[in-house]
């Protein structure tokens, strides 16, 4: 089977607050350094301990966030931000800027893939992820297909 989806522009808001999450997840212990930093309040007690590990904590997702915005700005990446349609198989994932022009993407290249409660958001890596909300699905079938392949390929549990 294979499903055609409506056309969809991903918007700039939602790219960085998918980003941000996909980092939180995947970066989980970047909190655990934090709290080691905030430990060092067992031997010196100060408050610059606290004061140090958030602001390290807050310059490091402020990086994150210009990455993530920088990308919505950058002319290389514009094609990210266009209307797009998906073909999608049991084989790949078809993207489709128009008729004539599209990119393949391997189901072995998705690192996993989250089900939400608006979108399926499936993570190529740290910054690359393709989002595909439920309202791009001509039918309720079509998302059904989807899940159970991303399921069969062992992407969501």
């Amino acid at each position: 089977m294979l499903v055609k989806t409506k056309k969809y522009k991903l918007d700039n808001g939602t790219y960085i607050k998918t980003g941000l999450k996909n980092i939180v997840k995947e970066q989980w212990w970047v909190f655990l350094i934090a709290l080691a930093i905030c430990s060092g309040y067992a031997w010196i007690p100060n408050i610059w301990w606290f004061i140090g590990s958030f602001i390290a904590l807050l310059l490091y997702f402020l990086f994150w966030l210009i990455q993530f915005a920088g990308v919505t700005q950058l002319d290389q990446y514009k094609i990210l931000f266009e209307r797009l349609s998906y073909e999608i198989s049991s084989q790949q994932i078809l993207i489709k800027l128009n008729a004539k022009q599209g990119m393949p993407i391997k189901w072995d290249q998705i690192k996993n893939a989250k089900v939400g409660k608006k979108a399926f958001t499936l993570v190529l890596s740290k910054a690359q992820f393709v989002y595909l909300p439920y309202k791009v699905f001509k039918t309720e079938n079509e998302k059904k297909f989807v899940e159970t392949i991303l399921k069969r390929k062992e992407l969501i549990k």
